[in-house]
C-alpha cells in the first residue's frame, strides 16, 4: 500500500489530472464541510451532494425542490444577497444537521474549499470524506480493501495549508502504518512488536503530517485553535462550538464515500 498526500489545495490541479482509477482518495475538510458531512449521514441524511458554486446548487434546487441546500461563503450561511433570492436552509455547521432536519433528505452543499478538493478526486476508484470524527471506521475500511494507492487529500484555506487538515491526515497517516486493533479507544494503534504495517509505504508528505500529529495529539484543541480557520469560527459566537465538535475522535462508526452520481453517502 503505498500512501501519499496531498498537503496544500495549491495542488488539487495536478491531482485533478491523475490517473486515479486505481486510487483511493481520502478528503479531509476538518473545519468544516467533511465533518459536516458525516455528520449529515450519521443524522439519517439520504445523501450529500457537494458542489462547486452556488449556482450548480441552486440548479439542483429547481430539478428536485425537496433538496436542502446547505454551505457557507466566508465561513456562514450563504443568504439570500449571496443567490439572488433564496437563503440556504443550512449553514456549514455541523451542529446544525440534527435528525430532525435531515433525516431522509439530500442536500446539495457548496463550501469554499472541502468541495473544491472532492471534485479534484472524482476519477478516483474511491472517493472517501473523512473527519477526526470518522477517523478509526475509515482506517479499518482502507485495510480491509488493500488499495493499491491511497492518497490523503487535504481541503486547506483559500490556497494555504489548513492545520486541522494535515493533522487529521497524520492521524491516519499513523493508523494505517501499524497493525492495530478494533478497539473503543479513539484513534488508538496498537504498536505491536511487528512495527509498521506490512507493505504499507509512506511519502514524505505524509511523515511530515503524522510527525505534526504525533506532537500535536496530546492537545489538539489548543494547536488547531491557532490556525486560522479555527481563529475565524472561535471569533463568531454562534459558531466557536464548531471547532471542539469537529476534533472530537471516532463518534461515528461510518464510511462515508462518494459515488460516480457524485452524492455522498454512507457506504454499506
Amino acid at each position: 500500500m503505498n500512501i501519499d498526500a496531498i498537503l496544500s489545495p495549491a495542488e488539487l490541479p495536478a491531482l485533478a489530472r491523475r490517473d486515479l482509477r486505481d486510487t483511493t482518495c481520502v478528503v479531509f475538510d476538518v473545519l468544516r464541510a467533511t465533518s459536516t458531512f458525516v455528520t449529515a449521514l450519521h443524522n439519517g441524511a439520504k445523501a450529500v451532494i457537494p458542489v462547486a458554486e452556488i449556482s450548480e446548487a441552486l440548479a439542483l434546487r429547481q430539478k428536485q425542490p425537496g433538496i436542502l441546500l446547505g454551505g457557507e461563503r466566508d465561513g456562514v450561511r450563504i443568504r439570500a444577497g449571496q443567490t439572488g433570492g433564496i437563503d440556504f436552509d443550512l449553514g456549514n455547521s455541523p451542529r446544525e444537521y440534527t435528525p430532525e432536519k435531515v433525516r431522509g433528505k439530500t442536500i446539495v452543499s457548496t463550501t469554499t474549499n472541502g468541495t473544491r478538493a472532492l471534485r479534484a478526486c472524482t476519477g478516483a476508484q474511491m472517493v472517501l470524506a473523512a473527519s477526526f470524527l470518522n477517523l478509526t471506521a475509515t482506517a479499518q475500511f482502507i485495510r480491509r480493501i488493500q488499495s493499491a494507492q491511497i492518497v490523503l487529500v487535504c481541503a486547506g484555506t483559500r490556497e494555504n495549508i489548513a492545520t486541522e487538515d494535515v493533522l487529521a491526515a497524520g492521524a491516519l497517516g499513523e493508523l494505517l502504518s501499524y497493525p492495530f486493533e478494533i478497539t473503543d479507544a479513539p484513534l488508538a494503534p496498537s504498536l505491536s512488536p511487528f512495527g509498521r504495517g506490512e507493505g504499507v509505504r509512506l511519502n514524505d508528505s505524509v511523515e511530515t503530517a503524522r510527525n505534526a500529529w504525533r506532537k500535536a495529539k496530546s492537545n489538539l484543541f489548543e494547536v488547531v485553535s491557532d490556525a486560522e480557520n479555527a481563529r475565524r469560527l472561535l471569533a463568531i459566537p454562534e459558531l466557536r462550538d464548531d471547532v471542539a465538535f469537529c476534533l472530537q475522535p471516532d463518534v461515528y462508526n461510518l464510511i462515508a464515500a462518494m459515488g460516480r452520481d457524485g452524492a455522498i453517502r454512507i457506504l454499506i
